[in-house]
């Protein structure tokens, strides 16, 4: 394949920084860098010494936090979206937007090629490049891990230093476990968790407190929705990110968040995460409660019905597909009169609902009293349940 400028997703670490390098190398192209900052909590600025290092003219450093969470992050939790039941889908919301900014970014600057670090065992490989297709179907894609033949910790660092890239003192050695981090979650996979048995270590949990050492007094607060999407805590209106910045915090601190999750990846292995998703925990919780209140019982109950196939369709890539636009037109129409407060009550790892409000209630307390009432005949029941039960009756005078 002939390549004359590729765009790289770029992280400034060792095995981006081995890929530019390779890149260079093997395609004789100019190499473009593109690092994205979805609140990491890293500092981005090495990755531009990095790239300025291996002689890269035109590098992005893009702040898509807000982007992230506005236009990613909750329309997803619109939906209440986990997979397999319990995966708030952290990494698998993050790749489109790699992907979209990538495309973006080699329109601009006249590239025919993306490349991404993703290995060829996993579910980020097929992430980014539907979304690459999705976006522009002429690019070419370079995937390294499926073209070269360093397929080792070791013949990385070997790479890396025949070629005097820097390696972090950490990294010296074999790494115990990898990690992926943004503002939605951190996930760490392989190594010494690689044997589903064994508990992970604590220090694994690199974001969030270990439920026992949380706080001994629970920490109210208050979230305010629009349409579906949180706009205040404890009535103080935020952006999109700094909620879910607040949320993490306020996760973090008692506890909240953590997963250890054995998945089926879309190629078709089982792997283990640990997963920290603190602000998206609390958010989960939240949004449901507001939901309950506000929500007809045939628009919720539809609504998690379709909730597996549309957690599905972002586990497995398929932001961009007309499936997943047609789902989410629907899921918003859902979330036209989701307006109010939730109260919640957050302590050692859990999250309770403790109150809810809504100017758009579809909840009567004149109905549902055990106190006598104007409202409902109870007479009426009679007639619905022997109606219902018509056919039951049938199937059994059938003998």
């Amino acid at each position: 394949m002939s390549v004359n400028k590729v765009v790289l997703a770029y992280s400034g670490g060792l095995d981006t920084s081995i890929i530019l390098k390779w890149l260079q190398d093997e395609y004789n192209c100019e190499v473009v860098t593109f690092t994205a900052d979805l609140g990491q909590g890293e500092e981005l600025e090495p990755a531009r010494k990095k790239a300025e290092m291996f002689g890269i003219k035109e590098i992005f450093i893009d702040d898509l936090r807000e982007e992230f969470v506005r236009d990613f992050v909750f329309p997803m939790f619109r939906a209440n979206a986990l997979y397999e039941g319990v995966y708030l889908l952290g990494t698998a919301i993050a790749r489109p937007l790699i992907a979209k900014r990538q495309i973006e970014i080699a329109k601009q600057v006249g590239a025919d090629a993306v490349c991404h670090g993703a290995t060829g065992k996993g579910n980020d490989q097929i992430r980014f490049e539907l979304g690459y297709y999705a976006l522009n179907p002429d690019i070419k894609v370079i995937a390294p891990w499926r073209e070269w033949d360093l397929n080792s910790r070791e013949k990385l660092i070997e790479y890396a230093q025949m070629h005097q890239i820097p390696i972090a003192k950490d990294k010296m050695g074999e790494a115990p476990f990898s990690v992926d981090a943004n503002l939605l979650h951190t996930s760490s996979e392989g190594k010494i968790l690689e044997d589903p048995w064994a508990e992970s270590p604590e220090y694994i949990y690199g974001r969030i407190v270990a439920p026992e050492k949380a706080p001994d007094k629970p920490t109210y607060i208050e979230i305010e929705f629009a349409k579906g999407d949180a706009v205040a805590i404890d009535g103080v209106a935020m952006s999109p990110a700094t909620i879910l910045t607040k949320l993490n915090e306020l996760g973090c601190i008692n506890g909240i968040g953590r997963l250890d999750l054995l998945e089926n990846r879309y190629i078709g292995m089982k792997s283990r995460g640990i997963y920290e998703t603190p602000g998206g925990t609390i958010l989960l919780t939240a949004h449901r409660g507001m939901e309950s209140i506000t929500l007809d019982r045939g628009a919720m109950h539809l609504k998690d019905e379709l909730m597996p196939k549309y957690a599905e369709m972002i586990y497995n890539g398929f932001w961009f597909s007309p499936e997943r636009e047609m789902m989410q037109a629907l899921i918003d129409k859902s979330q036209e009169d989701v307006y109010g407060t939730v109260r919640l009550k957050l302590y050692k790892g859990g999250v309770y609902l403790v109150g809810r409000k809504s100017p758009k209630s579809l909840y009567s307390m004149e109905h549902v009293t055990f106190e006598e009432d104007q409202v409902y005949d109870q007479r009426d029941a009679e007639g619905f349940i022997k109606l219902n039960a018509l056919r039951l009756r049938l199937r059994n005078m059938r003998g």
